[in-house]
């Protein structure tokens, strides 16, 4: 393959060494070849000296500054793992200092400083990509696939699901608007969202409508799935839903929630809706249309397996997200998920917030 440096050994550093550096990145990039961890930082020392002792190398460094970290021109790569309040100004730094990037969902606190991050990637020429990683399940890919093919015909009609009843998330930051910009919209309405445009293929926005809800963060004692939440740390929404018109025509309902009464739960999931047939993930991933004028559902079978007592070895959705953003380092490609496409996502998101603010559509310019 041209440009392919596949021999070469890519040195990583991780910024912000919390529950979804622990969680996912350092466990996926610890299983790839040519990847060594060398340097890491956290605003709590002792959570990047943790981090060092489990995943880094024998030269591993602990930094008590980020700007120091990026400094060392022996790293190639950064993963920032930090509270959304800090993804631009640090993916910025990281790429002025000659580093490829993958950061943590959603690409930033506001639509503006998403546009900043990817201005910097264009004028670095490194590499952004944004942490989705739900793209990388094999039910997303699947139906990637028929969606890329035309099975589905013009999808005109889809939803966006992350809808939760009770489960709050009650450490970090999660609750707090300040650093994190928003509450389950922008933490796992953000997932769905991506998703469904993905699938789509459709980042042309003409207008959004939003209504954000502030209706049960405030209830003492709540059952929720990580124990009660502090009601007076709660200020963000519980809730948050979208309308959003493309500009060929096509609707997509965005629905967000960690509080909610209701049965119907999931989450980073698409209903989609085409002329030849129509997609969803309620009940595994599930292909409906009609055939010789009879209707028809059919469930794709996913696992690996299809032998008695062998399930084989399936790639999880991490270390396939982290292997193909190493492989288009070292190969010179596109990644997967591409700042352009994070960068709508995150337009959106602000629209509807904005929307619910001012009670009026956000039209989006051509």
């Amino acid at each position: 393959m041209a440009g392919c440096k596949c021999e070469k050994e890519l040195r990583v550093g991780i910024i912000g060494c919390g529950g979804i550096a622990f969680g996912k990145h350092m466990p996926s990039l610890a299983k790839q070849k040519n990847v060594e961890m060398t340097a890491f930082y956290d605003v709590v020392t002792e959570k990047a000296e943790k981090a060092a002792k489990e995943f880094g190398g024998k030269e591993a460094k602990v930094y008590d500054d980020y700007r120091k970290l990026l400094e060392d021109k022996s790293i190639d790569v950064v993963h920032i793992c930090t509270p959304n309040k800090s993804h631009a100004e640090i993916t910025i730094a990281a790429l002025e200092a000659g580093k490829h990037v993958m950061c943590e969902k959603p690409m930033a606190k506001t639509a503006a400083d998403a546009r900043k991050m990817l201005e910097a990637a264009k004028r670095t020429g490194k590499k952004l990509t944004i942490a989705y990683q739900n793209r990388y399940r094999p039910d997303s890919q699947y139906l990637k696939k028929l969606c890329d093919d035309g099975e589905l015909g013009e999808i005109y009609f889809a939803k966006a699901h992350a809808i939760r009843r009770r489960a709050v998330p009650t450490w970090g930051v999660f609750l707090n608007e300040e650093e994190q910009g928003g509450g389950p919209l922008i933490d796992i309405g953000t997932h769905a969202l991506d998703l469904t445009l993905w699938m789509m293929n459709n980042y042309k926005v003409k207008y959004v409508v939003g209504n954000v809800y502030y209706k049960l963060g405030k209830i003492k004692n709540a059952a929720n799935a990580w124990g009660p939440w502090d009601p007076d740390k709660f200020t963000v929404e519980d809730s948050a839903f979208g309308f959003i018109t493309m500009e060929n025509g096509a609707t997509i309902i965005l629905e967000s929630s960690w509080a909610l009464n209701t049965l119907q739960v999931g989450e980073a999931i698409t209903t989609l809706c085409g002329t030849k047939a129509g997609a969803d993930m309620w009940d595994g991933l599930r292909i409906n249309g009609e055939k010789y004028s009879r209707l028809y559902v059919t469930k794709p079978e996913l696992n690996s397996g299809g032998v008695d007592f062998y399930e084989g070895a399936q790639e999880n959705p991490s270390d396939m997200e982290a292997r193909l953003w190493i492989e288009c380092i070292l190969n010179d490609m596109e990644p997967l998920v591409k700042p352009e496409e994070a960068l709508v996502v995150s337009e959106i998101l602000e629209a509807i917030y904005e929307s619910s603010k001012t009670g009026k559509p956000v039209y989006f310019s051509k």
